[in-house]
């Protein structure tokens, strides 16, 4: 399990350069005018984790299998894509798919790439875009009501449970805030997620600053620091230029380039760790002789969760799971010295998964 992120943004502001660069790829055309993306170019990518090398190194893993992250370019959204305006409709109906969105921002200056405002401004670029998502949720939520306006009247609980879910989410959208500030109770959360409204998605913004400045930010990326501080959003500084640059290289020839420009890891990398913590997600490992492999899972699953993950079979035949931290398979040079030492754990259903757990799942099939 990864996830999907959307990465939409005003057009011009490198979100296909970005895609290009984190996809390793050319699927999507980058080009200085607007909506030159016109269908949804789909990519994934692998999830960088040193620590599936180190375990695979240490169990001599004959292949390396990292868990996977799914990208999604959209088309540049303009003011007016909620009534339709540049191809906007096709574009929102693109957004309801995906976990998250990653909002990619101009905060760079050059005459040569125009902004189809005439002006660099990121928080208001923001701004635009979080109003037309708004105004798409408040007549996507009118219509939704007005469908279940019968279902309602006939008891039906499950059309009652998203009637008070649209309702809250309504009462905040006409005050012009987005739906994700609803405060939704853990017996709603499905149904709340099945919604799908736009604005209910976390959200982490993506600063897109010159080659220069990457290692430090500028005023524009510092103004949308405050505004992500301030609606409680993930931010990133990246350079959507330096990734384009570095999907050519080879690890030492990135490794050094990054170093030269004060940089200690990749964009993507830094971009897929604020998407985790974005949506509360962590990984677990299996490693053996045949192979070493990282799975995705959301924070507080148990054992037997993290186990269906793999095979629906390993959660409903679960019985238990041989747990080590990461730390410990490393320091006691994998699983005979863990279990020797002490510190291979025997869990059982109530376990909750921890970061970096190695497991070994038991099983009636």
């Amino acid at each position: 399990m990864g996830f999907k992120m959307g990465i939409v943004g005003m057009p011009n502001v490198g979100k296909s350069t970005l895609f290009n660069a984190l996809t390793r790829t050319a699927a999507a055309q980058a080009a200085n005018f607007p909506f030159c993306t016109i269908e949804p170019n789909v990519g994934e990518v692998a999830v960088p984790d040193t620590r599936l090398t180190r375990l695979a190194e240490i169990a001599k893993s004959k292949q390396i299998v990292p868990t996977r992250m799914t990208f999604v370019d959209i088309a540049g959204l303009v003011k007016g894509a909620s009534r339709g305006e540049g191809l906007g409709n096709q574009f929102l109906a693109n957004i309801r798919e995906c976990d998250a969105i990653a909002h990619v921002l101009r905060c760079f200056e050059d005459d040569d790439v125009t902004h189809v405002d005439g002006r660099v401004d990121p928080v208001q670029d923001a701004d635009t875009i979080e109003t037309e998502l708004m105004l798409a949720d408040l007549e996507s939520v009118e219509k939704r009501l007005a469908g279940l306006v019968r279902k309602v009247k006939g008891g039906d609980k499950e059309a009652q449970q998203q009637e008070r879910l649209l309702k809250d989410a309504q009462a905040l959208l006409e005050e012009g805030k987005p739906a994700r500030l609803v405060e939704v109770a853990e017996e709603d959360r499905k149904a709340w997620t099945m919604l799908q409204l736009l604005t209910s998605k976390p959200i982490l913004f993506v600063c897109n600053v010159s080659e220069d400045e990457a290692a430090t930010g500028n005023a524009h990326s510092n103004a949308v620091t405050e505004m992500a501080a301030e609606q409680g959003a993930g931010v990133v500084v990246i350079s959507a230029q330096i990734e384009e640059e570095i999907a050519q290289l080879d690890a030492e020839e990135a490794a050094e380039f990054l170093a030269e420009l004060g940089l200690e890891e990749a964009g993507l990398d830094r971009l897929i760790q604020a998407g985790y913590t974005l949506l509360g997600l962590q990984t677990y490992f299996t490693v053996g002789p045949k192979e070493a492999r990282a799975w995705t899972i959301p924070r507080d699953t148990t054992a037997p969760k993290a186990a269906g993950v793999i095979h629906g079979d390993f959660e409903r035949g679960f019985i238990r799971a041989e747990t080590t931290a990461f730390e410990d398979y490393v320091a006691l040079g994998g699983e005979a010295g863990a279990k020797e030492a002490g510190k291979m754990r025997v869990e059982g259903k109530s376990y909750v998964v921890k970061d970096g757990d190695v497991m070994h799942f038991l099983f009636n099939a």
